[in-house]
């Protein structure tokens, strides 16, 4: 099974995270954490993920089921954020699939070296 694929008909957690996102960018309110990032822009979701990165590599290197934990807690704020940014950049979960799916058999270094430096 997919990571995106459920056995129940409720939506997979990622793609409700996506619309929930989608509609407080549609919908701003001001109570909303996702709404007050994206009313920040680039810079304040940034700095966000800079924080969560840190955060996630901390955590990985706690040891133990709380470790383990707290470590996925961390990722869960890291890609929540992320998700934020992509929102701001109108990508979606799609585009992010489709971008993955162009690199299978395609080396990791190549793939690097091939990108252009703007």
């Amino acid at each position: 099974m997919g990571i995106r694929q459920h056995m129940s008909d409720a939506p997979p957690p990622l793609d409700k995270l996506e619309r929930t996102i989608a509609a407080r960018a549609a919908n701003p309110n001001e109570k909303s954490y996702t709404s007050q990032l994206l009313a920040g822009g680039v810079d304040t979701i940034g700095a966000k993920i800079v924080e969560e990165a840190a955060e996630v590599v901390e955590a990985a290197g706690e040891s133990g089921d709380a470790g383990r934990e707290h470590f996925l807690r961390e990722v869960g704020d890291l890609v929540y954020h992320l998700m934020v940014l992509m929102q701001q950049r109108n990508c979606s979960l799609a585009d992010l699939e489709a971008e993955l799916a162009r690199r299978f058999g395609v080396s990791g270094l190549e793939e690097k070296a091939s990108r252009k430096k703007a």
